[in-house]
């Protein structure tokens, strides 16, 4: 599944100024994505506000994106939840051409036991016909998929491909990677550790600061691939307060203030979210115009 190394990024979902989906924006996003030079979008991940959008504002946005996308790059939906019955149900009955693979975050909220987690993503496994990535993200779900978890499903299921981790773990990082089957995949989950994480063989990224920088983020992501870190480092170091900022008051508000100041979109969020302030959206602008020269 070499379509799926390098630069994913997990698209934001635009607004118009009444919160309705700025289809316009989209556009403007996924064009500027595959200028950009990324290797792989993901729609309505946790980036894309999924939990705020109605069953058919979904279904829009995932037929669209295919839409625009036009093959010309590889796609990926985000399906997850915290009812497994519920979150089967959607993915049996997914039939949007022109996707390649299922994100799919473990359950929030409910705490499951690492026992409960297998099974969940056992049924999914089951249900799916596109191929599956776990996504683990304990910051946001409140449990963590263990090493030991994720390797027993990649070892048992093999339309499991790989793994987004964003547990912030090198631990848990070294313990998939000496445990897992050789063709599953570790993609980095968290902008700021992707270069240390592929250095341990991870494949790539899903991206949040690609959205607003995919150049910079995909030749950082290729040059580090290709084992070239003393060219892939100044990038990196250049993305360390840019990427503060834009997670500072929350994902995507953040990432979303960038794309408005770059034109591409506007930096509207659906409640409980609430748009960046004045003050961080000026140094997120203050930092575009530094990286950039």
């Amino acid at each position: 599944m070499e379509k799926f190394h390098g630069t994913g990024v997990a698209l934001v979902t635009p607004f118009k100024q009444d919160r309705s989906v700025d289809f316009d924006g989209l556009r403007k996003l996924i064009n500027h994505m595959v200028d950009g030079g990324v290797d792989y979008l993901v729609s309505l991940g946790t980036t894309g506000e999924t939990t705020t959008l109605t069953s058919k504002e979904k279904d829009a946005v995932w037929a669209f994106t295919a839409e625009v996308n036009d093959g010309r790059l590889p796609l990926v939906a985000g399906i997850g939840g915290n009812d497994t019955a519920a979150v089967t149900k959607t993915i049996k009955t997914f039939a949007h051409l022109g996707y390649d693979a299922i994100l799919s975050a473990s359950p929030n909220y409910n705490k499951p036991t690492q026992e409960g987690i297998y099974q969940h993503y056992k049924a999914i496994s089951e249900a799916a016909t596109l191929p599956i990535l776990l996504y683990n993200v304990p910051g946001r779900t409140a449990s963590n998929v263990s090493p030991e978890t994720t390797c027993r499903l990649a070892h048992e299921f093999k339309n499991i491909i790989g793994t987004k981790e964003a547990s912030g773990s090198f631990d848990q990082f070294n313990q998939i990677m000496r445990d897992k089957p050789a063709d599953f995949m570790l993609i980095s989950g968290d902008d700021p550790v992707a270069m240390p994480m592929i250095a341990i063989g991870a494949v790539g990224v899903i991206s949040v600061v690609g959205n607003a920088l995919p150049k910079l983020m995909s030749n950082l992501i290729s040059l580090s691939l290709q084992g070239d870190f003393k060219r892939a480092l100044p990038l990196h170091l250049s993305l360390i307060e840019f990427t503060r900022l834009i997670f500072s008051e929350g994902n995507p508000a953040g990432v979303k203030a960038a794309l408005k100041h770059l034109g591409i979109c506007g930096d509207g969020v659906r409640l409980p979210l609430v748009p960046a302030s004045e003050a961080l959206t000026a140094k997120i602008a203050e930092q575009i115009q530094k990286i950039q020269g």
